[in-house]
């Protein structure tokens, strides 16, 4: 097996198809009377992991572009506004795709995960944000990492130390990030129940006794560095350099994968493109693994 993006497509394709195929009522739900869509899903769920990789944050240039140089695989291709339809009633299924695909990798079984959330940017100027469906959900944050105020939601990931995702939730910019974590694991209790000695590491923000003691009758040990005035905490020395691939995978996501181009301009249009952004991540990952890679989170062989 080869590692490109044609591969990779192929695979996702074949493994797509083969899902739907024994588990139907996976897929976006249509009448039953009507006209049978001549775009399959899993033909769409291709395309959507494809557009991300190759960094066309527009639909429009997306599919001019797809009709030019991939006809032969996408025989038919809608027009914008019945691909962005689409796109968003297949949310759901986008998001189990992620799971299964990442239930099926090596680094599932990892010990050690990373929490961290990064800004999901969705406006700048006064006028967008006054006039923006997205209001109500989106808000006025601060990103400490980069020193700025932005207008928008907040991407929380857990994923294992070669990036893998786990588990991830979109929130507001103001959202507390250890009122969200602990709500990601009561959403799937089975995350932490299946893992008795799990280390969570994560920054200074995941702090407080309360929310230490809830990690703690999950089963998971929290590394953190120690907030100012506190006690030097233990497994500082060895986490420290760790806590450094986080924000890499966060840069994955917004150098490589144009987190921050979204172009959503909706509640449903912002949600499904994060998905495509977290699916081929997942997929890319899944692919090295099969593939026998050494570096799992490489997306070198699939943007071009």
């Amino acid at each position: 097996m080869t590692q490109d993006l044609n591969s990779l497509a192929q695979a996702l394709y074949d493994t797509t198809d083969q899902l739907l195929r024994h588990c139907p009522d996976l897929a976006p739900w249509r009448p039953e009377v009507g006209f049978r869509p001549r775009l399959s899903d899993a033909d769409l769920i291709t395309l959507a992991l494809m557009q991300a990789l190759l960094g066309y944050t527009n639909e429009t240039r997306w599919l001019r572009y797809a009709r030019t140089h991939l006809s032969e695989q996408f025989p038919y291709l809608p027009q914008q506004s019945g691909y962005n339809k689409r796109l968003r009633k297949a949310a759901g299924l986008i998001r189990l795709l992620i799971r299964h695909l990442a239930t099926h990798t090596s680094s599932w079984t990892d010990d050690v995960w990373v929490i961290d959330s990064t800004p999901v940017e969705c406006a700048r100027s006064r006028e967008t944000v006054k006039r923006s469906q997205l209001a109500g959900w989106a808000q006025y944050g601060y990103c400490a990492s980069h020193s700025r105020f932005f207008w928008g939601l907040r991407l929380h990931l857990v994923c294992t130390l070669s990036g893998l995702p786990i588990a991830f939730a979109l929130t507001g910019a103001k959202a507390d990030e250890r009122t969200t974590l602990t709500e990601i694991f009561e959403t799937e209790p089975d995350l932490v129940n299946q893992r008795p000695n799990q280390t969570l590491i994560a920054d200074k923000n995941y702090f407080g006794r309360d929310f230490e003691q809830v990690l703690t009758q999950a089963g998971l040990c929290l590394l953190r560095p120690a907030r100012k005035g506190e006690s030097p905490r233990a497994g500082a020395a060895l986490f420290r350099p760790l806590r450094q691939v986080v924000e890499s995978i966060n840069q994955t996501f917004k150098g490589q994968l144009d987190l921050e181009r979204h172009g959503g301009r909706t509640p449903e249009g912002v949600v499904v493109r994060v998905l495509q952004r977290v699916l081929a991540l997942t997929a890319a990952i899944w692919h090295n693994d099969r593939t026998g890679q050494p570096v799992l989170r490489s997306l070198t062989a699939y943007d071009h």
